[in-house]
Formats: structure tokens, C-alpha cells, sequence
């Protein structure tokens, strides 16, 4: 992008998929990648371009109309709109007005372009963007944005300029983004991960990517180190990597310091996952230990056994014990189904993969009360279509997670006592930090004594349901019912002279 006339601009993308991006003229374009790429600076420099590119209407100006959009307020303000003025200066391109909605009208030869900056924390600014007539839209870090509000950007451009004004020669929505999670609208409609289960069949419709729609990923901003067993040991420099001539040699190195791998992988390495913000129930989980790298075959002859949690969300876990050795070959999630419909579900993935094998079903202990509709407990439903299932011993929290962390922390002939298939989704992401013990707001390091209710927690609550009814829990309980009684000191015991007390008068009195 060259502009001479009263300021001048340069910008050159260093990167191809930086330059694919800007040479798209699809609708919607969607931009992903490390921190440190290059991806705002990209979309300010292609929004500025398409005003540029913009055809005269009858006065002889080029007029368009923009919003960039962040999902909160200080958000907006420190990092988008600051990216923005470092690269358009008010001492340049005329005055930005930092009045709600924030604003910035540049006025150039003949450029006329009003970029419009919103929020979206308040409902009014959710209102005003629903009543803007728009030429384009800017969505910064569209991973903290939902796909309804994606929706609504798509109705609001292209009414800027009007038809009998010229119309817009280009229109659409530009996103760019970290990476998000793996159920978020971005990877399932860029066809990175099928689309999930337990999302209903209305919504699953609106995530199939339309034609008119492109996806970019650009290249990490390092590279892993292993050792010969494949276990990481470090991180080296991506000669691939984009932006790398705008940024200093050591940036990528710096801020691996001290980060979690989950930290990481988001932003460094720009693969799908996220930052857990509160404490992870089974800390001593490593994926590269109990997640197969293959699929995990179905050993014949042997029982195959079941966790389930029941409700409206209700889950399934399906395992087989080998050699000592508990190998999770199954996850079932379902969403917003009944436990009739789930049962057929169950029955039939039974009957498909495990034919030759006895099912040893266990469930949530709350499912054999009645409920209130047709006075059935789910246990009844299940029996009913053939499938013996009985309730776990026990609805311990504590019990349930320390008979998973039991087989977790085991080994078994120099391999892990628990091991997951690689396909099982929700069960990895759980473990690596989806279920967890939620942050209490206050300072300091607090969090909640169980686990927070979240997608993850129905998959787990099946796995332990499953290995606390199929033995792991047995021995945790034997200790505890053997366990010596605390000791409890004696009320008329006086400390001090080490002898009884006794009572007078209603007092306690020294003998």
C-alpha cells in the first residue's frame, strides 16, 4: 500500500500467508496465528487498502464506512486502538475522537473513511452496531467473539455507500485471532475438527463454512525439540515464521520463559487449546504419557466397562482393563437428550464395536431416583432396553477423582496404568485442564473444593463413576475404614498440670 498525495504510507507483508490474505477478496477472511505475526497490524493496512481501493462516487470522493470490534472496552482501547493510532497518528490523519463510540473520520485527498470503534460488553454498543449501515467490518481477536455476533457483522456491510451513490466496490467482514479452543465456531467452520456431538443440529447447521468464506494460518513462531523418546526438551526459532523482519531475534525465546505448555501451544506455536485459568483436578496427567498415538485396538474376550452420567448432558465412557493397565477406548457425549434417546445411543454403539464383549455398566448413584414425569429412574430405562446397568458405590467427590488418580499415577511394566485414545476429545481436554477447580474471585490463589460444572465435568464424572465401580475404588475405602480415629483430647483435661479437671459450680476447677 503506497498513498502519496499529503502523507505518505508504506506497507509491504512479510509473509505469505499475510499476502494471501490481503490478496483475497472473498466476503469474510479470517486470520490466524502467533502472537507477534503481524495479524492487527495486517488487517489495520487491508482495511485502509479496500478505503483506498474504493471507487469515486459522483462527488468525486471515495467514501467508506468501517467498525472494528473487541470484545471489551479495555480491550479496545490498550491494544486495538492503540495498534491503530501507531500506525495512523492523529498528528497525520486528523483528530480521533475518544468520545463513545470511539471514532476516527480521516479526510485525505480524496479519501473519506470513518472507522468506527465498539466494544462489546455494554448492550448499547451491541445495539448500535446492529443499526450501523457499514461498508466492512474488522473483528479483533475473534476467538472472545460468538458466531451470533459474527452473524449480525454480516447483515450490517455492504449499505455504505448506498446503490445510488455507487455502492461499495468491495465488502465483507476481516477477522483475525490467537488461537481458540477446539469446539469454537473458527475450527469447526475452517474444517479443522468435525463438529462436535453434543451440539444440536440447528446450530451444527450454521457452522458449515460457506463458499464465499476463507480461512489463513499462518506458520508458529517456534518449533519444538524432542529427544528420541518424543518428549519435548525445548524450542527453537521457525525460519518460516512471519513478521520476523519486524521483530527483534529474541522475542520468541523471551516469552517462552517460564510459560506453561498450554500457553505455549496457543500463542506461540498457534495451535488450538486454551489458557486455564484455574487449577486442573488431576495435575500429574502428561499427555505424552496417557494419550495413545494410535488408536487403541478392542481386546477380545475381555469385559468392556461403562461410565455414565446422566441428566440433559448426558456421557459415556467406554474402557477395558488389560494386564492391569486401564485403556479408555471411547467417549460418548451427547447434548440436550434425554436418557430414552441416549440408551438407544448406547445400545447401539455396544452392539456395533463391542458385539463379543460384556458390557459392565455403572452410573451416576442419583439416577435410581424416580423421576418426576413418568416416575422411572434412568437405571429402569437402561435395564429395560437390555442394558444391566447398576449405580457406582459411592457420589464421593473425593472418592470418585482419587480412584482416576489412583490408575493415573500408576505404573504398569514401565507404562502408565491409564491410557487414553487419542480420539477422545473431551476426556484429554479435561484432563489437560478443562475440568478444574474454578478460581475464586478474590487475591491470592484460591479456588473452589470441587470441581466447577462445565462441558468437561459430565465426561469426567462418567470416567470415575466407571473406575470407581470397577474396583479402583475398593481399596481407597477399605483404608478409610480402617484408618485409626483421630485423636480428641478429653474436655476435662487440664494441659497444664496433665491431670483431670473437675467440675464445680459450673466451672471447670483444677484439682
Amino acid at each position: 500500500v503506497r498513498i502519496t498525495r499529503l502523507t505518505k504510507f508504506n506497507y509491504k507483508p512479510d509473509g505469505e500467508v499475510l499476502k494471501s490474505f490481503m490478496k483475497d477478496d472473498s466476503f469474510f477472511r479470517a486470520l490466524r496465528g502467533p502472537v507477534g505475526s503481524g495479524k492487527s497490524v495486517c488487517c489495520c493496512v487491508e482495511l485502509f487498502r479496500r478505503a483506498v481501493q474504493q471507487e469515486k462516487g459522483l462527488d468525486g470522493v471515495r467514501k467508506s464506512r468501517w467498525a472494528v470490534i473487541r470484545n471489551t472496552n479495555p480491550q479496545l482501547k490498550t491494544t486495538t486502538i492503540k495498534t491503530w493510532l501507531d500506525w495512523f497518528p492523529e498528528e497525520d490523519w486528523g483528530k480521533f475522537h475518544w468520545s463513545v463510540p470511539y471514532t476516527h473520520h480521516i479526510k485525505r485527498a480524496d479519501l473519506d473513511l470513518e472507522v468506527i470503534f465498539l466494544a462489546l460488553d455494554r448492550p448499547e454498543d451491541v445495539k448500535k452496531l446492529l443499526s450501523l449501515e457499514l461498508t466492512g467490518i474488522w473483528i479483533n481477536e475473534a476467538r472472545e467473539i460468538p458466531k451470533s455476533i459474527i452473524d449480525a457483522c454480516s447483515m450490517r456491510v455492504g449499505r455504505f455507500p448506498s446503490m445510488k451513490d455507487g455502492g461499495c466496490t468491495w465488502t465483507g467482514v476481516i477477522a483475525d485471532t490467537n488461537a481458540p479452543e477446539e469446539d469454537h465456531w473458527w475450527p469447526i467452520m475452517s474444517g479443522e475438527v468435525p463438529i462436535p456431538d453434543h451440539i444440536p443440529k440447528e446450530e451444527a447447521k450454521m457452522l458449515v463454512k460457506p463458499d464465499n468464506w476463507n480461512f489463513y494460518t499462518q506458520p508458529a513462531g517456534m518449533l519444538e525439540t524432542k529427544d528420541e523418546e518424543g518428549i519435548i526438551t525445548g524450542y527453537v526459532l521457525n525460519k518460516n515464521a512471519e513478521n520476523a523482519k519486524n521483530m527483534r531475534a529474541d522475542y520468541y525465546p523471551n516469552i517462552v520463559q517460564g510459560k506453561t505448555k498450554s500457553w505455549i501451544d496457543v500463542y506461540v506455536m498457534n495451535r488450538l487449546g486454551s489458557i486455564k485459568d484455574g487449577k486442573p483436578v488431576y495435575a500429574n496427567f502428561a499427555a505424552d504419557v496417557h494419550v495413545a498415538k494410535e488408536e487403541i485396538p478392542v481386546a477380545a474376550g475381555l469385559p468392556v466397562y461403562i461410565g455414565l452420567d446422566f441428566g440433559l448432558t448426558p456421557a459415556g465412557v467406554v474402557a477395558q482393563k488389560v494386564r492391569g493397565r486401564w485403556l479408555i477406548l471411547q467417549e460418548i457425549v451427547a447434548f440436550d437428550m434425554g436418557i430414552v434417546k441416549f440408551t438407544e445411543v448406547l445400545r447401539q454403539e455396544l452392539s456395533t464395536k463391542y458385539a463379543t464383549n460384556e458390557a459392565i455398566i455403572f452410573g451416576d448413584p442419583a439416577g435410581d431416583f424416580r423421576a418426576q414425569t413418568d416416575e422411572s429412574t434412568p437405571f429402569q430405562i437402561l435395564r429395560g432396553a437390555g442394558l444391566n446397568a447398576r449405580p457406582a458405590p459411592s457420589n464421593d467427590v473425593a472418592l470418585r477423582i482419587e480412584s482416576v488418580n489412583s490408575a493415573l499415577n500408576r505404573m504398569v511394566d514401565g507404562s502408565s496404568g491409564l491410557l487414553v485414545d487419542f480420539r477422545c476429545r473431551n476426556i484429554i481436554k479435561g484432563f489437560e485442564g478443562g475440568y478444574q477447580y474454578r478460581r475464586l474471585q478474590v487475591s491470592g490463589e484460591r479456588y473452589m473444593d470441587k470441581p466447577d460444572k462445565n462441558h468437561f465435568s459430565h465426561i469426567h464424572d462418567a470416567l470415575q463413576y466407571l473406575m470407581l465401580g470397577s474396583g479402583e475404588g475398593r481399596a481407597i475405602l477399605t483404608n478409610m475404614q480402617h484408618a485409626p480415629k483421630p485423636f480428641q483430647a478429653e474436655r476435662n483435661y487440664d494441659v497444664f498440670t496433665r491431670k483431670p479437671r473437675q467440675k464445680r459450680k459450673g466451672l471447670w476447677a483444677r484439682m
